[in-house]
């Protein structure tokens, strides 16, 4: 039995890719992922009248969403005959965790595996007033950026809602952030970044800062915000990533504001007016790069959705404003990107465009096998002054997880060494299939 073939990107058509769907041995379905209707037409299909199934599903969502709980048995306020039944056809599950490793700042990274024995990884950063989650959308990525160590990965498959969801659940789990659940201790890193935006990877240190109260209250949670820049293309993967999300923002269940919340993309233009508008939350674009030739090279979907398409679909995004931004990602290539010339153009093409942005610079971090070099911190501190002397909010990302390879640009679900042959062979596969 196959599940219905998933697209990636082509020229004109996309091309397809089969995937085995992925049944439990017990046939119990898992609730997470699932949204409202879905649930209550699970449970009408197990043999509820249709008023109670809507009844026992906002109980559900409840009781999964609200308080974490991962056994019916616990959901004191359903009948003790409907938790049997509910236990006997359904389960709330989990990404299994393969590993769990803590850097040295703080910073958490989880290898994680889903029912089918793909894995994927998910990073949990905190900072001193804040906690950001960086969760993956696909197996591999579709896309094969060039300082990126997960592009290096073929693309398996997409993630599902429930597995994009769980990795904000399983994080919650680990954090302790359930009511009734005891406060994790946590480490509060020193960060020299400037606190403007909502993309989480730039609060100021506070000495003695720890996190206050019961954590899943909104005053103490220590996961605050979500940034879909893990593994993957989160708008290659549209619709699941747009159900994942309607979860988490959920007001009755895990709650996180729209503005807590930032999908990155490498520059999928056709797919950004309806995440703008579907999905609502802050948009992050992974520029790296003003010149065609130099993108070309390390974005290469560039050769596809060039730089003046991608800019005009940014300042067309919905809801943008000064008041929430767009964050342009600009890795930190020694000798590639970061010259004088490269930021003064970089302000040319934002003020062209009239785009309330911000520019992340990101420190590049190395890789095994990774063939650039990260510029040197005078380089990137001219690069920043150029840019923050045009009234563009230019800081530099504190590299995080660098000891685990939890940073930036480090996620991949295994350990592979990989030849530059092998590198431009894989890349070369993956253009074939959305390069016209």
């Amino acid at each position: 039995m196959t599940a219905p073939l998933m697209p990636i990107p082509g020229p004109v058509d996309p091309h397809v890719m089969p995937r085995k769907a992925t049944v439990r041995a017990d046939g119990r379905i898992d609730l997470v992922g699932l949204n409202r209707p879905a649930i209550a037409g699970a449970l009408e299909g197990i043999g509820l009248d249709p008023k109670t199934a809507r009844m026992r599903s906002r109980q559900l969502w409840h009781w999964i969403y609200h308080r974490g709980a991962t056994e019916f048995a616990a959901m004191a306020n359903i009948a003790k005959e409907h938790r049997a039944l509910f236990a006997a056809h359904f389960v709330v599950g989990r990404p299994e965790v393969v590993t769990a490793q803590v850097s040295l700042d703080g910073t958490r990274k989880w290898l994680l595996r889903f029912a089918d024995g793909e894995e994927a990884e998910c990073v949990f950063i905190p900072d001193a007033t804040r906690g950001t989650l960086c969760v993956s959308s696909q197996v591999g990525c579709t896309l094969n950026c060039r300082f990126c160590h997960t592009g290096t990965m073929k693309l398996v498959r997409n993630l599902t809602p429930a597995e994009i969801v769980g990795q904000v659940m399983l994080a919650r789990d680990a954090l302790g952030e359930w009511p009734g659940a005891t406060p994790v201790p946590i480490v509060r890193p020193v960060t020299n970044d400037a606190a403007d935006d909502d993309d989480g990877d730039d609060v100021p240190w506070v000495p003695g800062a720890h996190n206050p109260g019961n954590n899943y209250t909104p005053e103490g949670r220590m996961l605050t915000n979500i940034v879909m820049m893990g593994m993957g293309e989160p708008l290659y993967n549209f619709d699941n990533v747009k159900t994942a999300l309607q979860i988490v923002m959920d007001g009755d269940g895990l709650g996180l504001s729209k503005r807590r919340i930032t999908l990155s993309t490498s520059g999928v233009v056709p797919m950004m007016a309806r995440a703008g508008a579907e999905i609502g939350v802050n948009l992050a674009v992974s520029l790296h790069a003003v010149t065609k030739e130099i993108r070309d090279e390390i974005v290469p979907l560039n050769r596809k959705y060039g730089i003046e398409e991608l800019l005009a679909a940014c300042a067309a995004y919905p809801g943008a404003n000064n008041a929430r931004r767009i964050t342009f990602e600009y890795v930190m290539l020694a000798g590639k990107n970061d010259s004088d010339e490269d930021a003064r153009e970089l302000v040319r093409l934002i003020r062209r465009y009239k785009l309330p942005a911000k520019v992340n610079l990101i420190p590049f971090n190395p890789w095994p096998g990774s063939f650039y070099e990260c510029s040197s911190d005078e380089r990137i501190r001219a690069f920043s002054d150029i840019v923050f002397k045009a009234g563009i909010s230019c800081p530099v990302r504190t590299p995080r997880g660098r000891d685990i390879l939890a940073a930036c640009g480090q996620l991949k679900s295994a350990s592979e060494k990989i030849s530059r042959a092998e590198l431009d062979k894989r890349a070369a596969e993956k253009e074939a299939a959305w390069v016209d």
